[in-house]
């Protein structure tokens, strides 16, 4: 059995020191490696865990004999470490009465514990983020929509795509989203049947989240006005979408882009380029949000849309 409860010892990280009523050491089993006794010299709280530990626990114990009652202390001795030393007055069967001391290694669990707050943190940082988003779609969706229904329609359409990128950023634990699979979700909502008339070349580049959570806003809105307003289905025209690193004057950057035909109108004008087509969210709110720059152009034979961003765009 000795051999048991000492092989658990070592596996829960936890030690175990007996002193009898004059504080002379009994019993010590698996002391912290940090920790140690030098050959011949007698065990004291001090010469295991030197004048300053061993002064806080020697002065510890005084009080637990004087209270009769446990006392606890937790100390951080370096290198990112943290140890938990309970000490309480245990009586034997013999009547005799000892001083039982238990080291427990709580470094991991306070490491788990500084983890989650940070992600606690984090997930209050990104909520509000996500809130502000919202409110920036919702705001330009009902300034061009005439009625309700068309503002429904629009805002909800935002909406889901928005939530589609959120889970593709958190099933790579908040990383970002790769550009392919931001594509690939609007295109498997709006033409899962007609998937191969839009092809992507370039990097499949891993965006960050916030950069994620725009490029998809902007995708859902150039495919959906493809759908609605173009002409590549009916004509089975191919869309071109490109994504890679440009070099700029403000250093390595991403570049989007997307190439869409329509007929030639001949002497027709152009379409125009305010208010339709979530220009304004194209325009607007994706570039600054990414602290990019956007060229939106409307011809007589295509639909042109670039957007130029740094590659680490804060969240």
């Amino acid at each position: 059995m000795r051999e048991f409860f000492i092989s658990a010892l070592i596996e829960v990280g936890t030690s175990l020191i007996l002193q009898d009523a004059n504080g002379s050491y009994v019993c010590i089993t698996t002391l912290p490696p940090r920790w140690s006794l030098a050959p011949g010299v007698e065990p004291s709280d001090r010469s295991i865990f030197g004048d300053d530990l061993g002064g806080q626990l020697e002065a510890m114990k005084a009080r637990s004999k004087e209270s009769g009652k446990g006392a606890e202390i937790e100390i951080e001795p370096g290198e990112d470490t943290v140890f938990e030393f309970r000490c309480r007055m245990v009586q034997m069967a013999s009547d005799e009465v000892y001083m039982m001391t238990i080291v427990i290694d709580r470094t991991e669990e306070r490491r788990r514990e500084r983890l989650l707050r940070v992600l606690l943190r984090e997930v209050s940082h990104r909520s509000k983020n996500l809130l502000a988003i919202i409110q920036s779609i919702a705001f330009q969706t009902a300034r061009y929509s005439g009625t309700l229904d068309t503002f429904l329609s629009k805002f909800r359409g935002r909406l889901h795509a928005l939530s589609q990128s959120q889970d593709l950023i958190t099933d790579s634990s908040w990383r970002g989203a790769y550009f392919r699979d931001l594509l690939s979700q609007q295109v498997e909502k709006y033409v899962p049947e007609n998937a191969g008339l839009i092809q992507v070349t370039g990097e499949d580049i891993l965006l960050s989240p916030n950069a994620s959570l725009h490029i998809g806003l902007a995708l859902h809105e150039l495919v959906v006005n493809a759908v609605s307003h173009g002409d590549f289905l009916r004509d089975r025209a191919t869309i071109e979408v490109y994504c890679g690193r440009v070099k700029t004057e403000r250093g390595e950057e991403i570049r989007v882009t997307w190439t869409e035909p329509v007929r030639d109108r001949g002497d027709a004008e152009p379409r125009p380029t305010k208010g339709q087509f979530g220009s304004t969210v194209l325009e607007r709110v994706v570039p600054a949000s990414v602290n990019g720059k956007v060229t939106h152009v409307f011809e007589r034979n295509r639909i042109y849309y670039e957007l130029v961003f740094p590659i680490d765009n804060g969240d």
